[in-house]
């Protein structure tokens, strides 16, 4: 693989520092670096490889003469930017939901889609919601045995799912409460997330979902090439740092066993099997921070199911800075060099 020239737009916030960290732990091909950030980020600089690279503001020159541009910024900023450094030649991985359902732009988990990266006629690829990422990774082997028809999710998702503001409320707020002290304003979130959590993550939509709960079951549909996949989804925000949890309950074409599901994760690429009730071993947010296997416990028979309907019930949980955006980027701009 040849050195190519890697800017990452948003390299100063978490997803974007995430990235810089995981494009030196797997090694990846970076001749030069162009770390971009607004106005305010100027002057300010980079750690990458023992060294300090300064940060560049993102405009459209700054485009000039990059190969692989990895977008950790917020739509607004993703819209006006990176179709322009895809007109100037580069190939775009990028975070935001921005692109996500565009007919042109492929969507793409690495473990299961990886073949749609090939195909990307405007220069753009695009990461799934994080969520997304971490309720599908387990989910998918399953299909390629018994086949898809159904989810009934429940996400548990960190406060770093908000970004940077998001971790910092949480710990400003968990400190109030620890010193019995006045909670004031608690943006980004609508309500106290400390010792509370929020059954509500972005804006209300059609039917009363939230724009986060449609992801699982739009962004499924198109990664898993299944347009009639159906999917309730409820995104709940809860008082953990790192690493969001699902709650899934999957209904099959053809019957599957817990045995058998358990046989099919662990072999699973992306995934880690972590299922011992008798000795209390299930995932938790704890073990899976800062590593980037979805971890899957919690495998059982759907007690609710109709005679005759396969549908399992299982636990997940995975570092949604990590696998849920950050990795996932790089995993795919690995395909493409």
């Amino acid at each position: 693989m040849s050195d190519k020239t890697v800017a990452i737009l948003g390299a100063t916030g978490v997803v974007g520092t995430q990235m810089l960290r995981c494009l030196e732990e797997r090694d990846f091909p970076v001749g030069k670096l162009v770390p971009l950030a607004s106005a305010h980020s100027l002057g300010r600089t980079v750690t990458f490889r023992g060294e300090e690279v300064p940060v560049v503001e993102a405009a459209p020159e700054a485009f000039e003469g990059v190969d692989i541009v990895l977008g950790a910024a917020g739509d607004d900023v993703a819209k006006v930017l990176l179709p322009e450094a895809a007109a100037r030649g580069a190939v775009v991985v990028d975070n935001s939901h921005a692109f996500r359902l565009d007919p042109e732009v492929p969507l793409v988990i690495p473990e299961i889609n990886a073949g749609d990266i090939a195909d990307h006629p405007k220069n753009i690829i695009a990461n799934p919601n994080c969520a997304t990422i971490i309720g599908l990774v387990p989910t998918w082997p399953l299909h390629e045995v018994a086949g898809v028809r159904r989810l009934i999710v429940s996400t548990y998702q960190a406060a770093s799912g908000a970004g940077m503001p998001g971790l910092r409320e949480l710990e400003r707020e968990m400190g109030v409460v620890a010193n019995g002290g006045e909670m004031g304003d608690t943006a980004p979130f609508a309500y106290q997330l400390a010792a509370n959590l929020i059954p509500q993550i972005g804006g209300f939509k059609e039917e009363a979902y939230t724009s986060e709960e449609l992801k699982m079951q739009n962004e499924g549909r198109k990664i898993m090439h299944l347009p009639d996949l159906r999917v309730n989804c409820t995104c709940v925000r809860v008082p953990v740092m790192r690493s969001h949890s699902e709650s899934i309950t999957v209904e099959f074409e053809r019957p599957i066993t817990p045995d058998e599901a358990r046989t099919a994760l662990a072999a699973a690429p992306g995934v880690k099997v972590v299922d011992d009730p008798a000795n209390l071993r299930y995932p938790m947010p704890l073990e899976t921070s800062d590593q980037d296997l979805v971890y899957v416990g919690r495998v059982r028979r759907d007690l609710s199911a109709p005679d005759g309907v396969s549908s399992l019930t299982f636990w997940c949980c995975g570092d949604q800075i990590r696998k849920g955006a950050a990795t996932n980027a790089v995993q795919i701009a690995e395909y493409l060099v």
